[in-house]
């Protein structure tokens, strides 16, 4: 029988509404704040944090990563799994060890995909590109070629 469970989801619904909504658990696009990406990713990229602490020891993030066109990514890996969203823009994504344009797949807006620790890829933007990535804490780029990560060398 419908009626009892519309019943239920107007309830719940109200009591979700009536919920204080605190400034840092909810975003509309107008909210969301970027900074510069941290030196693991070659400049011209712009980073903004949702949730968590993303270069924690642990825990959930949730980020947004904002790339001009034409912005790469080298051959790397990540210590644990990536969710990665297409907000806008189409993101470019090739497997293997080395960058080559003519192998990439194209994800346009609304695309979605995991990659486990074990995959060896790369990105490109085609237009300005905004993904959102979550996952488990830290982010972290191994670049498969220690030449291509941008990080200061000591």
């Amino acid at each position: 029988m419908k009626l009892p469970f519309l019943g239920v989801l107007a309830v719940s619904l109200a009591v979700f509404a009536a919920q204080p909504v605190h400034a840092q658990n909810a975003f509309t696009p107008d909210q969301v704040k970027y900074g510069p990406a941290p030196p693991f990713l070659s400049p011209g990229a712009q980073l903004a944090v949702l949730e968590g602490n993303p270069m924690a020891a642990s825990g959930d993030f949730t980020i947004r990563l904002k790339m001009p066109d034409g912005y790469k990514v080298a051959p790397h890996t990540h210590p644990n799994r990536e969710n990665v969203t297409v907000l806008s823009g189409t993101l470019k994504v090739g497997m293997g060890d080395q960058f080559d344009a003519s192998k990439m797949m194209s994800f346009g807006a609304g695309s979605f995909a995991y990659l486990d620790p074990t995959m060896h890829h790369y990105a490109a933007a085609s237009g300005e590109t905004v993904i959102q990535i979550h996952g488990q804490s830290p982010v972290k780029f191994n670049y498969i070629n220690p030449a291509d990560d941008p990080s200061p060398k000591k």
